[in-house]
């Protein structure tokens, strides 16, 4: 019976230890789930933060300073001016010469590149056949690359003609040598237009290639008074383009639609592609909402 005693003894002490292990190790457990919680919540409340600003600058082209963001959102400067550094650090917001903050060039390529998979191609095919049709020529449409230096072609409509221009869907074009790149460079915000060329590698890639940044704003300044832009053997030798800007709801340039062929047959016709061209870029940005700088979103002018 001692045996039986001791055996018992030992046995119920074995349980008591192995409940003290249990309840240890429960302890900690229970704290865990709070603490997670209380850190996902944080989560959220700066992701929140976050899509509150670009929601509200997406609502307001004309820009919003520090202070002005921090009272219209109830978020007090120091939170906000990280948030709003770091988006202007990565292009995705742009600060202007009277310190306000709107909307930059990646989150409007954001935009677009949502919009390049359903809504765009979708508004633009009428236009580019059309221009396809009038002209002869193959016709493009192209969206502004990620880092804002090229365009990319997401569509076109090739020319019939045995002897005809050609480029693959995802190719790219520089913005200081090309039509498309020229109708789009011209109408960014001057600041971001001087980054670009200041950042911009000018290579002569044909004879008539204008490398002069001074030429280059020239240039800039004429598509703007003429909403058109027009290449002739800058970017290949032998062939030239018309390309017109397209508009969103912020009136910034995001897209261009372009006709394309060979010089000869691109220069005997300028005057009507040029027609053409514009009032295509018109109809595709009047289709997705968007408008042209000067005038309102109901595609009249402004009053300012």
């Amino acid at each position: 019976m001692p045996a039986r005693r001791g055996w018992s003894t030992g046995a119920r002490a074995r349980r008591r230890a192995r409940r003290t292990m249990r309840s240890a190790r429960s302890k900690p457990q229970r704290s865990r789930p709070r603490a997670a919680a209380s850190a996902e919540a944080a989560a959220h409340r700066g992701t929140a933060r976050v899509l509150r600003v670009l929601e509200f600058l997406a609502q307001h082209s004309e820009g919003f300073t520090l202070s002005a963001l921090s009272r219209e959102l109830h978020v007090p400067k120091s939170s906000l001016l990280a948030i709003l550094r770091t988006f202007a650090d990565r292009g995705y917001l742009e600060q202007r010469a009277n310190g306000a903050y709107a909307l930059g060039s990646k989150a409007v390529e954001l935009g677009i590149r949502s919009a390049s998979s359903h809504e765009l191609p979708a508004v633009a095919a009428p236009a580019l056949l059309d221009l396809m049709q009038k002209s002869g020529e193959t016709a493009f449409l192209g969206v502004l690359a990620h880092d804002a230096s090229e365009i990319v072609y997401i569509d076109k409509v090739e020319s019939r003609q045995k002897i005809r221009y050609s480029a693959s869907l995802g190719e790219r074009r520089p913005l200081y040598c090309t039509a498309p790149g020229l109708a789009v460079f011209a109408f960014l915000p001057e600041a971001e237009r001087e980054r670009l060329l200041a950042s911009l590698r000018l290579v002569p890639l044909t004879k008539r290639t204008v490398t002069d940044s001074n030429a280059i704003r020239a240039r800039l300044d004429e598509v703007r008074r003429t909403g058109v832009a027009v290449n002739i053997d800058g970017f290949i030798a032998g062939a030239s383009g018309i390309a017109a800007p397209i508009f969103d709801r912020q009136s910034r340039p995001v897209a261009t639609c372009t006709v394309v062929g060979p010089t000869a047959r691109i220069i005997a016709q300028k005057d009507r592609l040029v027609a053409w061209v514009k009032a295509a870029g018109e109809a595709v940005t009047r289709s997705l909402g968007g408008y042209q700088p000067g005038q309102g979103a109901t595609g009249g002018h402004s009053a300012r």
